[in-house]
């Protein structure tokens, strides 16, 4: 990627930019692209020196995702059938199987630099090693690795994650109820057994949440979740105990270096107020994830193709009111059952508690409600409002990947 923070000003200089956007993240790499491919000028702003390092998502993506946004398939473990679902204690688990490939986990440092390398030859100025440094005045304040830089942008796109500065400074709600999480990513050989998402509920690893372990048969992912003034003897040390004994690897040696990930997770449905006259939020900075499985890479790429629709009709027609098509009021609607369900889970403290619920997950209704959950077809709704003019995804990329291409890493 030839564009980066040095190449942005000149000492002294204004940086002048239809639509800076802040954070690399998916959300943040779809937006500036498919605005890029509209014809506007887009300043993408990271502070990571590169994409691949510092990932904080699992990369779990549903299988509504998989059909409509067609990623990368070199990048993608094996499809995912399988869910099996724990009480305290291990026993007696729930196993719910699909007919059809529900969730496949995405290798997501060559996902986001193969997305960045997209946004870049869409026209995308990517600025790496650069971190947002707040608001003054009319401009926006960046600090790159050739020191500071103002630039002037007509619209800000905040995907600066769930403790967004942008939201902040645009006035805008942010994150209040928030897990946090903390994962461990590592190879494991292939033992012949179906790829199996394991989840353990059980509130004393992940406290008002679940812990984790999916096989794919080529890595595993291990991790819990939870409220953090209700980790007893911290995440770190949770994770370690969930470690020692979690579901799913047995007979496999783990190595002694292990990718660790970690970070807050919003879990208040998609914010009220989401935009104004200067700008707008995306992904998690917008609370686009679930409230009740805490999935965020689904919303984020949906409600992206929104905040672009707006902006690109906002930049055409020099009305910044446009931007009030961008509310998050009413797609919380559309989040009313799992709002009540996520505030039901919160309120479970105790394995006793838990194991009694397991009770009614092992009747038919039981099952049923979690399949309904687990595979339903509902995703994200989707966000375009009556009328509203949607950037198309055959605009954000060519041929049959839109936004995408294939990068030339291969997987280790």
């Amino acid at each position: 990627m030839s564009t980066t923070a040095h190449a942005l000003h000149h000492p002294g200089e204004t940086v002048e930019t239809d639509v800076l956007v802040i954070g690399a993240g998916l959300a943040g790499l779809h937006v500036a692209t498919l605005l890029a491919r509209q014809g506007h000028d887009v300043l993408l702003a990271e502070r990571r020196t590169g994409l691949a390092g510092a990932i904080r998502t699992t990369g779990i993506f549903v299988r509504k995702t998989l059909d409509d946004f067609p990623l990368p398939d070199e990048h993608l473990g094996p499809p995912i059938r399988r869910v099996v679902l724990y009480p305290p204690g291990l026993r007696r688990p729930v196993s719910l199987v699909s007919d059809r490939d529900e969730f496949r986990v995405g290798d997501m440092a060559p996902l986001y630099e193969s997305a960045a390398a997209v946004a870049v030859d869409a026209g995308v100025r990517l600025a790496l090693g650069t971190r947002y440094a707040g608001r003054r005045g009319g401009t926006f304040r960046l600090v790159g690795r050739d020191g500071p830089a103002a630039v002037r942008a007509r619209f800000v796109v905040g995907a600066d994650g769930a403790r967004s500065s942008v939201a902040r400074d645009l006035g805008l709600d942010r994150n209040r109820r928030l897990l946090v999480g903390a994962e461990e990513i590592f190879e494991v050989p292939a033992n012949g057994e179906p790829p199996t998402f394991h989840c353990v509920l059980d509130p004393s690893f992940a406290p008002g949440y679940l812990a984790w372990v999916v096989n794919d048969g080529r890595h595993a992912h291990v991790g819990v979740a939870g409220y953090a003034d209700r980790f007893p003897r911290g995440l770190r040390r949770t994770m370690e105990r969930f470690s020692a004994s979690a579901p799913g690897l047995t007979g496999v040696d783990r190595p002694g270096s292990v990718e660790r990930r970690g970070g807050p997770i919003p879990v208040g449905g998609v914010l009220r107020r989401i935009a104004c006259a200067e700008g707008l939020l995306v992904g998690d900075a917008a609370g686009a994830v679930s409230p009740l499985t805490a999935g965020g890479l689904d919303p984020c790429l949906r409600l992206s193709e929104l905040a672009a629709s707006v902006l690109d009709d906002a930049l055409r027609s020099g009305r910044p009111d446009a931007l009030t098509h961008y509310s998050g009021a009413a797609l919380r609607a559309h989040f009313r059952g799992r709002l009540t369900l996520r505030r039901g889970l919160a309120q479970i403290r105790t394995p006793a508690a838990t194991t009694a619920a397991f009770a009614l997950l092992r009747t038919p209704f039981g099952r049923a409600a979690a399949g309904r959950v687990l595979f339903g077809d509902r995703s994200f709704p989707d966000p375009s409002p009556t009328g509203q003019r949607t950037v198309s995804r055959s605009s954000s990329g060519a041929g049959t990947r839109p936004g995408w291409r294939a990068s030339t890493r291969t997987r280790p």
